[in-house]
């Protein structure tokens, strides 16, 4: 540790004794680099500040009723395109930039210096963005910025109204080409039921379900039919043997109850209402036999109704008027009779379906290819028409966001701090620049020092000596003040020094001028 402490101090004092080189270092590099910072010109920065508010209070009133977009991703999309080609030539043309370019280079030079220069950022989560630039004309700066935060906002907000204008022009655009293709998918339909219409199957099904459904139909028929036909033989037998029951004996009929007419409801009413009369009057009385008339007028038409019937459904009229005075006779009589137009009606149906299932049997080869044609004919018709309806409902959608976003906009900007024309300069750093201008000359003086030192070497003590010689030192001897050695030295450290305050000096005039600009620049300014 001890031998590297004594090499750097022999490397300074190689640096000391070749101090000469710091002084025509930093008077070579100091003067002329402060000289180039001060004619630097100066640069005024003009920024502006913009608050982006995405919380829109139809935003949650209007959702699941139009398309759902997210304005924060469209703001960042916004920023990242801020610097694009088309904007920065719209900024120039704002500004008037692309005036002062007569050739292409140099207009080219404008738009590279407005892509560099113009610096947009942003707070995060707060969601307020700053655009600054910095120019040498502080007016101009302040009109840049201006066009920035003006493009900045048109585009974002034209960007929605240009969203919703291509989905209403998309969506006419296919729901022309729906309804063209529906009217088509209409008009085959159409065309098609027209053409089988006698033979197209009906709601209830297919032609295998309307074949089984006619099948089951029949058998239900004839099972009924098979019902009925024993129920007749089963009457006519029953018939039989009270007509040589009557025949054997002639009884005569004592009762007519048992043979349901429309007078009966009216004779039971009058037989009623002349018991009642009888219990309080005597025959002779004129409300008696009033009623005694009546119900015997309708007892003969109940009588005359039965015969009526009976003369139309029995063959034998000589029969009929012989048992048409037997009730019970007569009453088996009507039920054969229903049953038997009963069991031809059930004929006629039941011929009716044997021919229907026929004819679907013959048809076995072409109705399934007519039906299967009708399936897709009906299938292509629902989806096109379901497409229709969809892209209907989404441009009632589309034109519902479209009139939130022109009623109030999703987006609102608030410039929070317009841009100003700067009245001081925020550049360049002067002093900071001086700052290592003179840092600069310094160390290349130091290095030259350093460097000259090593290869013009001087023994600063008696170990380096010994070192560099190999050869041990047992003494050394001052030089002698006559010899002006010590007298040399301090001249050669006062023109050091003095050089040095005098430098520091310069530097302290420059960084004056631009310290106190209306104490010095303004009389300079008024002399020259």
């Amino acid at each position: 540790m001890q031998d590297i402490f004594e090499e750097i101090i022999d490397y300074l004092k190689g640096i000391w004794l070749k101090r000469r080189y710091i002084i025509i270092a930093t008077w070579l590099i100091c003067p002329i680099g402060w000289y180039f910072v001060a004619a630097m010109p100066n640069v005024y920065q003009s920024e502006a500040r913009v608050y982006v508010d995405t919380q829109s209070l139809l935003r949650p009133l209007l959702k699941g009723l139009t398309v759902e977009t997210n304005p924060d991703t469209q703001i960042r999309l916004m920023v990242k395109t801020l610097l694009s080609r088309p904007n920065l030539e719209r900024i120039s043309r704002m500004t008037d930039l692309d005036v002062q370019a007569s050739t292409p280079a140099q207009y080219e030079a404008i738009i590279k210096n407005l892509k560099d220069n113009i610096k947009i950022s942003s707070a995060r989560r707060e969601n307020i963005y700053t655009l600054s630039i910095e120019d040498e004309d502080p007016e101009m700066a302040k009109n840049i910025v201006r066009s920035a935060l003006t493009v900045f906002i048109e585009n974002t907000l034209g960007e929605t109204r240009s969203d919703s204008d291509s989905a209403q022009k998309f969506l006419n655009t296919q729901i022309k080409d729906y309804e063209n293709r529906l009217s088509n998918s209409e008009a085959r339909l159409t065309s098609f039921k027209q053409k089988y219409s006698g033979i197209l199957p009906d709601q209830s099904g297919g032609y295998y379900a309307k074949l089984n459904g006619n099948r089951e139909k029949l058998k239900a028929i004839e099972l009924d039919l098979l019902e009925n036909k024993t129920r007749l033989d089963s009457a006519k037998k029953q018939l039989a043997q009270s007509v040589v029951a009557d025949t054997g004996s002639d009884n005569k009929i004592k009762s007519e109850n048992s043979i349901q007419t429309t007078y009966d409801d009216r004779i039971n009413e009058l037989e009623v209402l002349l018991d009642n009369l009888k219990l309080r009057y005597t025959e002779k009385h004129p409300d008696v036999i009033e009623t005694s008339r009546n119900l015997e007028h309708l007892n003969k038409l109940r009588s005359s109704e039965i015969e009526k019937y009976l003369a139309q459904n029995n063959e034998n009229t000589g029969s009929l008027k012989r048992l048409s005075a037997n009730p019970v006779i007569q009453e088996v009589q009507i039920h054969v009779n229903q049953l038997e137009n009963l069991i031809a009606s059930l004929n006629v149906r039941a011929d009716n379906y044997r021919q229907r299932i026929i004819e679907l049997e013959n048809r076995v080869h072409t109705l399934p290819e007519i039906e299967a044609e009708l399936i897709a004919l009906n299938r292509g018709y629902g989806i096109t028409k379901e497409k229709y309806e969809e892209l209907l409902s989404r441009k009632e959608t589309a034109q519902l966001a479209q009139q939130a976003d022109e009623t109030t906009d999703k987006i609102q900007f608030r410039v929070i701090d317009p841009p100003r024309k700067a009245t001081k300069p925020s550049g360049p750093k002067r002093f900071l620049l001086f700052g290592v201008v003179t840092l600069i000359g310094f160390a290349v003086g130091i290095g030259l020092s350093l460097l000259m030192s090593q290869l013009n070497p001087v023994a600063t003590s008696t170990a380096q000596l010994s070192k560099i010689t190999g050869v041990p030192i047992f003494g050394v001897i001052s030089a002698n003040e006559n010899l002006g050695l010590q007298q040399w030295h301090k001249k050669k450290t006062f023109i050091f020094i003095g050089s040095n305050v005098l430098l520091l000096c310069l530097l302290v005039l420059f960084v004056s001028y631009f310290l106190f600009p209306d104490t010095i620049q303004a009389p300079l300014k008024r002399i020259f």
